[in-house]
């Protein structure tokens, strides 16, 4: 029995043409999963357009939150992290539990104060008291103020709580997506 030809290092499978190895693949054999091109120009651009690759390595790609809106990627103008969004939350609730302690002696009355700071501020400025000190604002997609047809219906899914928490890539949650609006960095 004859012995097969061993690569250079002395180990592994014969090298590429040698007694018993497999000839090499053509350099036009198309990737695994994919009709291989055509011949001619018009065949090998239609396989290469129609055909679904992962970035190459080292290529970064330009995903992040508010591309799809336009927005830039850092800085003013951006769209606000969550954790700037969830401080501003928390200052505006603790400033209308509050003012409805002060008010009424009874933290009863906190969500509907809440919901008054929320609709009216939002509707007039895109600032709450806590947007402003955390330094995010809402606004509509267009640039312009969100209004008070848009805060109402924004603020009336913003109280039932689960819509604010399902976000897209954007970070918009339900709320922002029926009034659409997006909150930014300041």
């Amino acid at each position: 029995m004859a012995k097969k030809p061993r690569n250079r290092r002395g180990s592994g499978p014969a090298r590429a043409g040698g007694a018993g190895s497999p000839a090499p693949a053509p350099a036009s054999t198309a990737r695994a999963g994919t009709a291989p091109a055509a011949a001619g120009p018009v065949g090998a651009a239609s396989a290469r357009t129609a055909q679904l690759t992962a970035p190459a390595p080292g290529q970064k790609t330009a995903a992040y939150p508010g591309r799809g809106l336009g927005l830039p990627e850092r800085g003013p103008g951006s769209v606000a992290s969550m954790p700037r969004r969830l401080l501003a939350l928390l200052i505006d609730w603790l400033l209308s539990m509050l003012i409805a302690y002060w008010l009424t002696r009874s933290q009863f009355w906190t969500i509907a104060v809440f919901a008054i700071e929320v609709y009216v501020l939002t509707a007039t400025t895109g600032f709450t008291v806590g947007k402003r000190l955390v330094g995010i604002r809402t606004i509509r997609t267009d640039g312009s103020l969100v209004g008070f047809r848009w805060a109402l219906v924004r603020t009336a899914i913003l109280l039932t709580v689960v819509p604010p928490l399902l976000a897209d890539r954007d970070l918009r949650g339900l709320h922002d997506r029926a009034s659409d609006t997006v909150v930014i960095r300041v």
